[in-house]
């Protein structure tokens, strides 16, 4: 009676241990791989019974007792469960997450004590009437049906639920087999098959039929899933206004997204098959070759970096360069790219530094870009070089024309003085307007060589000027007076462009048309 209740107890408990182990090898999953997991648990527990019933059925025509048998098997199922738990818990890498990697180490150790008492002692004795070898047994085999409820347990497993390795598909069959081979065995050895023997074999046949047609269930619902989910991507893709490329490590695109036909002008699949750098400008090509090759090794090396963002020019169908801005990543196959035309983007930025630094009437140099450049030239100054030379222009008599004419012709005289100014410099030298009617002129090089060739271009300047502006229908008629500073060893851009300033009023003082220079200091390069 009493091997009975052992008996008893520890089937029960490798019920339970096969449960634990069955929930400890998946992670959650849907009521079909839930399913799944009993059929399993099912043909191990079904195909062990089935070989204990035919090894007991063996022992009982020997006349041998049986009890032992039956405890052999136990001990077999132990190290089944053991080996299986292992390969289980070796998925548990969570170092905040170690108490059922804990609880299983000691799992083991009970039952590995247990195996132990039985091979080193005939006779491992009893605790208060409990056999040491079965107790140790029993509780190792509960630790291991607690396991998967512990922090660390199932919700620890790195395991992808809906990825099913190909071993986990054959090992379905190897209760199967085992039940064959048990029932063949016990036939040829002269053996009765009883109703026992056929139900549980015939469970175990069923059971792997069920679990067959849950797992295609199963299968069938995850492809179904995968096709919506590529469907839902593929709409994502197609319907965006990026263009995305899918590109190998030897830079040949393998996948163009439908965008590029609006974007570029082109067909994917007269895209596909292409090699890098495509249509991208020879300027921007060295970046761009850049990025892909410090990706390229990163893939070669099993690193993942953040990726790489690039700005380039591409030519679009019609010939146009526009401005695509690019962020570059790793793929499966190769590497992605997420494109946008950012052509108006680039064209209003430039737009708004243009009109920081430009005048918004004559379109010329604004008073910051003129000291700045002034600042410039006289940076770059060397002992061999001529001194720069700036040149500060008022309009004498506009405001007289800007009152009786009204601001249009204003405005349009101070456009057509503007081009007047250009045409008199070379195309090095800079010429801004300061304000009002006030313009300036920076000569460098040949220009600033002696104040003669300086009063040369500002001669140039009063002439040009004082020529009768035909505006509609109106002649207007403004003359210029100009004030002169040419550069000096150790001057300032402040200080050359005050000189300047100073002289442009002394001349006006002295009345119209007329020129003045002024230095901080005479030099023998420079004549008053």
């Amino acid at each position: 009676m009493a091997g009975l209740l052992a008996l008893t107890g520890l089937g029960v408990c490798l019920g339970l241990g096969i449960a634990g182990l069955v929930l400890a090898a998946t992670e959650g999953g849907t009521p079909l791989v839930w399913l799944r997991r009993l059929l399993d648990g099912w043909l191990i527990a079904g195909s062990l019974l089935t070989l204990g019933w035919v090894l007991l059925l063996h022992r009982a025509d020997q006349g041998s007792d049986v009890w032992p048998s039956l405890m052999g098997l136990a001990r077999v199922v132990t190290d089944i469960l053991v080996l299986g738990l292992l390969a289980a818990l070796r998925f548990c890498l969570n170092r905040q997450e170690r108490t059922a990697t804990t609880v299983a180490t000691v799992a083991l150790t009970i039952l590995a004590a247990s195996d132990m008492l039985r091979i080193l002692l005939p006779a491992p004795g009893v605790w208060c009437g409990i056999p040491l070898a079965g107790a140790c047994s029993v509780v190792g085999l509960l630790l291991v049906a607690v396991t998967p409820w512990l922090p660390g347990g199932a919700s620890a497993m790195e395991v992808d639920r809906r990825a099913t390795p190909v071993i986990a598909v054959v090992a379905a069959f190897v209760p199967v087999v085992v039940c064959e081979l048990a029932l063949a065995a016990h036939a040829l050895a002269g053996g009765d098959i009883d109703v026992v023997m056929v139900v549980l074999a015939g469970s175990v046949l069923i059971g792997l039929g069920a679990r067959q047609g849950v797992a295609h269930a199963d299968n069938l619902r995850l492809m179904r899933e995968a096709a919506a989910r590529d469907a839902h991507y593929r709409t994502l893709v197609d319907g965006s206004s990026d263009v995305i490329t899918i590109v190998d490590l030897d830079g040949h695109l393998l996948y163009v997204s439908p965008a590029v036909r609006e974007v570029f002008g082109y067909l994917p699949e007269d895209l596909v098959g292409a090699r890098l750098p495509l249509y991208c400008h020879p300027d921007d090509m060295s970046a761009l070759l850049h990025a892909v090759e410090t990706l390229r090794q990163e893939a070669a090396s099993g690193t993942r970096g953040p990726g790489a963002r690039v700005s380039c020019r591409v030519r679009t169908a019609d010939g146009r360069w526009c401005h695509v801005e690019s962020t570059i990543s790793h793929h499966p196959e190769g590497l992605i790219f997420n494109s946008r035309d950012v052509t108006q983007r680039v064209e209003l930025q430039e737009q708004l530094e243009h009109l920081a630094f430009h005048d918004t009437l004559t379109g010329l140099p604004n008073r910051a870009l003129f000291a700045d450049r002034v600042a410039h030239a006289l940076h770059k100054r060397t002992a061999s070089t001529a001194p720069p030379a700036v040149l500060f222009v008022d309009l004498d008599g506009f405001k007289a024309v800007n009152d009786s004419n009204g601001h249009a012709t204003g405005d349009a005289l101070l456009r057509q003085a503007a081009r007047r100014l250009q045409d008199c410099v070379r195309a090095g030298d800079t010429v801004a307007r300061l304000g009002g009617d006030e313009f300036a002129a920076l000569l460098e090089g040949e220009a600033g060589v002696c104040p003669f060739t300086v009063r040369e271009v500002a001669e140039r300047f009063v002439s040009a000027l004082s020529k009768p502006y035909r505006i509609n229908t109106t002649d207007a008629v403004v003359s210029a007076s100009v004030g002169i500073a040419v550069a000096t060893p150790g001057i300032t851009p402040d200080e050359l462009l005050h000189n300047a300033d100073l002289a442009m009023y002394q001349a006006k003082a002295a009345g119209k048309g007329r020129i003045r220079m002024l230095q901080a200091a005479p030099t023998d390069d420079v004549v008053r």
